[in-house]
């Protein structure tokens, strides 16, 4: 296959990186801290290794993201009883009460970039846009390099 889709794909992913950056900046986080407070909210206690697993993010870029956020009060670490090499990740309070904001204004973005599609369009991007993540994942999770 020849299909130069990534071109596309990365400009759409930057245009919606700068988005949320503008977006964002009233609420006190980065564009890249928003999937980190909506994984932590819905996985309270996560330990900080899984939830780089679950992001798909480096354990170090999560540890930096995490420093970000536990500075300006969206999160709290703690060591694992079970395992003090560990920490586990909490939200506090101001991190449940952006969660709206963040839902509405993803959901603004896809109203813009979706705008002069059909609801039949919408679905067939949902679901490539669900298979191309899928294969990616299983990429990532298989080690596979062809």
């Amino acid at each position: 296959m020849t299909h130069k889709f990534m071109k596309e794909l990365g400009e759409v992913w930057r245009c919606a990186n700068l988005y949320r950056t503008e977006e964002y900046e009233s609420l006190g986080i980065g564009s890249y801290q928003d999937s980190y407070i909506l994984h932590i909210c819905l996985h309270p206690g996560i330990p900080q290794d899984e939830l780089a697993q679950l992001i798909y993010v480096h354990k170090s870029n999560v540890a930096r993201q995490l420093s970000s956020l536990e500075e300006k009060g969206f999160i709290t670490r703690s060591p694992d009883p079970q395992d003090r090499r560990s920490l586990l990740v909490y939200p506090t309070q101001k991190a449940k009460d952006v969660i709206p904001a963040i839902r509405e204004i993803h959901r603004k973005w896809n109203e813009l970039v979706l705008n002069g599609f059909s609801e039949e369009e919408c679905a067939l991007v949902a679901d490539f846009a669900r298979r191309l993540a899928e294969n990616a994942k299983h990429v990532i999770k298989s080690g596979k390099k062809e």
